[in-house]
């Protein structure tokens, strides 16, 4: 996979569509056809968190995700940035050519970094700054933590200053975050830019039921990781697992979020992963469309 180009992967997603012998290795490469007036009527913003394709590099990632019709992606601070400079991790460390390559990069394939993460926070006003000034040199809106609760009230002094919000997101129990009533407690009495960045994935993994999460959080979620689970826990396309896909988007709907939803497998690889974050973007887009003419 580290040797393989993009093309060569993408091809061989494409064969899946013709390749009888590989009919139940995984789904089919199908090129979503996304309904881009639905999502803005709904101001969603359909994105992909680059840690999906991880052992590719960000620059590899942004040529997929061009391939698939995405026009945002969730940049995650340990990715090889490209496969010319495999060194070189995407994060706010890197250097002003490094950042500048990056933004061109961005440009020719048409897309836009709406998030980072999940990157470290601490209490320490020098290294968040880092972060911060990162995020708002990328135009990025949103960044995703896992602070400590003792942090807060300095990363929302950054979060006002910056204008940028802060997401705290959940991984399985016993992280820090992983009940929606932790988050809840930690952001009572700050401002909505910090709120929670929603992990519907790990909820279930958590033993909780995302739907009621969801319902818990109304008017304090930021972003999403959005994920559909089988009952094994395991990533499956949105609309084929056991965390009610089609009741979380209604129920965001009714909400009224707006704000950025990334797709993220925490497992596969190659054409197969290529086929399932397809499958995503075409169910999401179905959704959207009916979801925006109710």
């Amino acid at each position: 996979m580290l040797k393989a180009t993009v093309l060569t992967v993408l091809a061989a997603a494409l064969a899946f569509a013709s390749s009888p012998a590989r009919a139940q290795d995984a789904p089919a490469f199908v090129k979503p056809r996304i309904n881009h007036e639905a999502l803005e009527k709904l101001g969603w913003q359909l994105s992909c968190q680059a840690y999906t394709f991880r052992e590719m590099s960000l620059f590899e990632t942004l040529d997929v995700l061009q391939s698939l019709g995405l026009r945002y992606v969730e940049f995650y601070p340990d990715q090889r940035f490209s496969p010319e400079k495999p060194a070189v991790r995407t994060n706010h460390n890197m250097t002003g050519e490094q950042i500048a390559e990056l933004t061109q990069k961005l440009a020719a394939t048409g897309i836009k970094p709406v998030a980072y993460g999940v990157v470290g926070l601490a209490n320490d006003e020098a290294a968040a700054r880092r972060v911060f000034d990162f995020a708002r040199t990328m135009g990025i809106g949103v960044i995703v933590s896992e602070p400590e609760q003792a942090a807060l009230p300095l990363l929302e002094r950054l979060c006002q200053e910056y204008q940028i919000s802060l997401a705290l997101h959940n991984h399985p129990s016993p992280s820090r975050y992983a009940s929606p009533d932790t988050v809840l407690k930690a952001v009572e009495g700050l401002s909505r830019r910090v709120g929670a960045c929603a992990d519907t994935g790990h909820w279930y993994r958590s033993g909780l039921v995302p739907l009621e999460c969801l319902r818990k959080l109304e008017g304090r979620i930021i972003s999403f990781h959005f994920k559909d689970l089988s009952a094994e826990r395991r990533d499956v396309p949105w609309g084929t697992g056991v965390c009610d896909a089609r009741g979380m988007l209604a129920e965001i709907k009714r909400q009224g979020f707006k704000g950025a939803f990334s797709i993220e497998y925490e497992t596969g690889r190659g054409p197969a992963l290529i086929a399932n974050v397809a499958r995503c973007v075409q169910f999401f887009s179905d959704v959207a469309g009916e979801l925006a003419a109710e």
